[in-house]
């Protein structure tokens, strides 16, 4: 299958996708768009509207079962909740300094959720820019109060 590179908006960004079906090779945020369709549910899930992103598989393998573990952990947190570093090294057997450097290696942001990742003290980082990872959490945080609503009315 043809591997396909395209690009959707979310604020000042541009959120990059190389992807072929299900599988997703690579996801960046960039200034600058490229020409070309990005997967369904990335682009309802960048609109604001909650989307399982975990159907979507994973086509470039981790640096070692280490990141594994973590990836495989972070994977695992709800669409607009948060864990802190130490929360995901306790679960996946290492430490919080190892989880920041697995996360800042991470080439499927959205799909590995890292900014769903936090610091105890704060928002922690991320790369390019950690006014995106902000966005992202608002923007999950939003959905989830207007689905509840929707289920409780």
């Amino acid at each position: 299958m043809e591997v396909i590179e395209g690009s959707a908006r979310f604020g000042l960004w541009y959120v990059l996708v190389r992807w072929s079906g299900d599988t997703v090779y690579q996801v960046r945020f960039s200034r600058t768009p490229v020409s070309g369709p990005v997967p369904v549910p990335i682009t309802r899930y960048l609109s604001g509207r909650i989307s399982d992103l975990s159907a979507l598989t994973c086509g470039t393998p981790p640096p070692g079962e280490q990141y594994a573990r973590i990836y495989e952990e972070v994977r695992q947190i709800p669409y607009g909740e948060t864990a802190t570093y130490g929360e995901i090294a306790e679960r996946a057997a290492t430490t919080p300094r190892v989880v920041g450097q697995a996360l800042s290696r991470n080439i499927l942001p959205l799909i590995i959720p890292c900014h769903r990742v936090v610091a105890r003290g704060g928002i922690g980082g991320f790369t390019p820019d950690p006014a995106i990872k902000k966005d992202l959490l608002a923007m999950e945080h939003k959905g989830k109060r207007q689905s509840r609503r929707r289920t409780e009315d």
